[in-house]
């Protein structure tokens, strides 16, 4: 199964930008794409029907032009969850979840704590919510691939200046604690697995060129469960992608 994941930062920018082709060219059985940025009935789904998806689900938030996530499937699922049964999430559509028989794949969009001080409380909120979350679901469906954007580093390899944002949200000691933890407690960062080379980012900044210099972050993951760990064939991220401020990153389970 070929996953990517993708924050498009607005769904209807990034299919303005070639989103449907790209989607259309890659092929994956399922894109997990966050902060779409509309609500159902502003999608025009059969741009992805036209390449083979016609399985599509989304979970917006009730603020519009604001958050939301995203599943487009090749192949129809046999359940769908929206949410993660919390209001306080819920309302902001930060996780929606395909079940398969073999596995089930989620696509996330975990808050991000820059804007202020608020909302980096509620980011480590969520984030202890999020494990206690994560851990219960995962008794429940060993197979698990939770792919998003985290918004956070996890080390300082995944950043191109760990000196200079050492106090930047995202990078923050307590939220690398938590990657730490969580990468500790029965999930793979598959890029990593296959990948151990730096310069490899998925976000970079619209300020100061920062892509085309390669100034990044990367801040977006596909998780693996352990029990699926053995099954990592590939996985990459793909910089050439720019229809967003990221840029996808993917796996292949064999």
């Amino acid at each position: 199964m070929k996953i990517i994941t993708y924050n498009v930062n607005g769904i209807r920018s990034a299919v303005s930008k070639g989103l449907a082709n790209y989607i259309q060219s890659e092929q994956a059985d399922i894109y997990c794409l966050q902060e779409t940025k509309a609500q159902p009935d502003q999608i025009d789904t059969s741009l992805f029907a036209v390449a083979g998806y016609n399985n599509c689900y989304f979970h917006s938030a009730e603020k519009k032009g604001y958050s939301g996530v995203a599943l487009l499937c090749k192949d129809k699922p046999k359940h769908i969850e929206i949410g993660c049964g919390n209001p306080l999430y819920d309302r902001e559509g930060r996780v929606i979840r395909a079940d398969y028989d073999n596995l089930s794949v989620m696509s996330v969009y975990m808050p991000s704590g820059s804007s202020s001080e608020e909302r980096q409380a509620f980011k480590m909120e969520w984030l202890a919510f999020f494990e206690a979350y994560i851990k219960d679901l995962k008794t429940q469906i060993p197979n698990l691939v939770v792919c998003g954007d985290y918004n956070i580093c996890h080390r300082a390899i995944d950043i191109h200046d760990p000196k200079g944002n050492a106090q930047s949200s995202g990078f923050l000691p307590e939220e690398r604690e938590w990657m730490e933890q969580y990468f500790n407690s029965g999930w793979t960062d598959s890029f990593r697995h296959l990948n151990p080379q730096p310069h490899a980012y998925t976000w970079w900044s619209f300020r100061a060129n920062a892509r085309n210099n390669n100034k990044g972050w990367r801040i977006d993951y596909c998780a693996v469960s352990d029990g699926l760990k053995s099954k990592i064939k590939q996985s990459w991220i793909d910089p050439n992608a720019r229809h967003s401020d990221h840029c996808p990153t993917g796996v292949l389970l064999g």
